[in-house]
């Protein structure tokens, strides 16, 4: 068992999911929260399947993770 950080983000038309800190592309989605983070544990385990340890970043893991709004003039 290996533990990930996973961002799920609520748009209008539903949720999408991601991990941090592997390589490569793991995006999942769902209809509610609990769909779209069991879609990306299922992405992520099909990932690591696929390419192996390979995917792991070589940095190290990431202990927190924050998401903040920042205003910047465009």
């Amino acid at each position: 068992m290996k533990e990930f950080k996973v961002v799920v983000e609520k748009h209008p038309d539903g949720y999408v999911s991601y991990p941090l800190g592997l390589k490569g592309v793991v995006v999942s989605e769902g209809d509610t929260y609990e769909e779209a983070l069991s879609n990306v544990k299922s992405a992520i385990k099909f990932h690591i399947e696929t390419f192996g340890n390979s995917v792991f970043e070589e940095e190290e893991p990431v202990i927190e993770a924050f998401v903040v709004e920042a205003g910047v003039s465009v």
